[in-house]
């Protein structure tokens, strides 16, 4: 399953040729602002067909150009070759794998498993609920097509619902409500789930690496451990409010995810390399899971992430690294990644979108 090479044609600051990836690791080094970043973009874009940097496609084309392509080979488990190529133009995105037209994003799900290690990661720590929610969400959608739809299905009824409580057409309220704890019920029971899997290792790994214990993940679910009746019972106790405010108030959609230590919130007394720490680890969890549910080894993707942190952790990151079937890495001037070198990694230093192999 791993990259052979990527390709590009008017891609960011990134030159109009094709780079050869075939390494179990790969690392680009470089000032920043040369182009680095943007190579594990196009990876990712490839895997999911999205960039994890920005939603607007406009972003990526090369200026003064009006479209741009990125195509990218791989192999499979069965040593087959494949291709995916990502196409803008005209103001539409196109997806082809293997020549094919690809019409739903989620059809990508599986066939390039790959996670991104990202500055904006710390999101999942310190920022607002949804991104945290986002986390989870994510990682479940990443290897389940059912719960991307569930997804979808439940941020349609709740517009709808909401619709319905802005407009006061009260008479359609019970029937967006029963559709919305069917669905809801379904994606509390994978985030429970998930938030166990994600608890069973947090706390020994940030342990190892930090020496702080106890650390765990807390899951609070807006409607707790209810059954359906009960949830009906506590929408119909909330149906008062959400007609005043002209909005749902309960569901997975307010769900909170929170990092207890001793009781309390850890994230509000943690230090800024703490919070960083964090992250990471909540990634490599992501890429362990995906192992062990997809028995597909992860490509992992690195972008300066463990700059925060100080050496002696960075090197304890990079060990406890779960199983791989790739990984891209990027380094600053200056960085020690000779340390991480194996004897086949292919070691790029980028300059203006180009390349040169040491």
């Amino acid at each position: 399953m791993p990259f052979l090479s990527l390709s590009f044609v008017d891609y960011r600051n990134i030159e109009n040729a094709s780079i050869d990836l075939l390494s179990k690791e790969v690392f680009f080094k470089g000032d920043n602002g040369q182009g680095k970043t943007n190579l594990l973009e196009a990876l990712y874009i490839c895997s999911y067909g999205s960039s994890f940097r920005t939603k607007n496609d406009v972003e990526i084309i090369k200026k003064p150009h009006s479209a741009y392509s990125i195509k990218a080979l791989y192999k499979d488990s069965y040593e087959i070759t494949h291709s995916i190529v990502i196409k803008f133009e005209n103001g539409k995105k196109h997806i082809l794998k293997n020549g094919k037209k690809i019409t739903d994003r989620k059809e990508l799900i599986n066939a390039i498993p790959c996670i991104v290690f990202c500055h904006e990661d710390l999101d999942f720590v310190t920022g607002e609920p949804e991104k945290r929610r986002f986390f989870l969400d994510q990682s479940i959608s990443l290897h389940n097509n059912i719960y991307v739809d569930s997804l979808r299905k439940y941020k349609k009824i709740l517009r709808s619902r909401n619709i319905v409580l802005k407009e006061q057409n009260f008479d359609l309220l019970p029937v967006f409500t029963e559709n919305l704890i069917q669905t809801g019920m379904e994606i509390r029971k994978k985030r429970e789930d998930i938030s166990l899997f994600f608890n069973r290792d947090l706390s020994s790994l940030y342990e190892e690496i930090s020496g702080i214990s106890g650390l765990s993940l807390s899951y609070h679910s807006s409607w707790k451990k209810m059954n359906k009746d009960e949830i009906q019972a506590h929408l119909k106790a909330k149906e008062g409010i959400e007609k005043n405010l002209g909005t749902s108030v309960s569901g997975p959609h307010r769900d909170r995810i929170i990092f207890i230590k001793d009781g309390e919130n850890f994230v509000l007394t943690a230090s800024t390399g703490q919070k960083r720490l964090l992250s990471v680890l909540l990634r490599i969890l992501q890429a362990k899971y995906i192992f062990e549910v997809n028995h597909k080894k992860p490509i992992l993707l690195m972008d300066d992430v463990l700059l925060e942190l100080d050496p002696g952790k960075r090197e304890k990151i990079m060990h406890l690294l779960p199983e791989y079937e790739q990984l891209f890495a990027t380094f600053l001037p200056g960085e020690p990644y000779e340390k991480y070198v194996k004897s086949k990694t292919k070691v790029y230093t980028i300059q203006k979108g180009h390349w040169d192999e040491r």
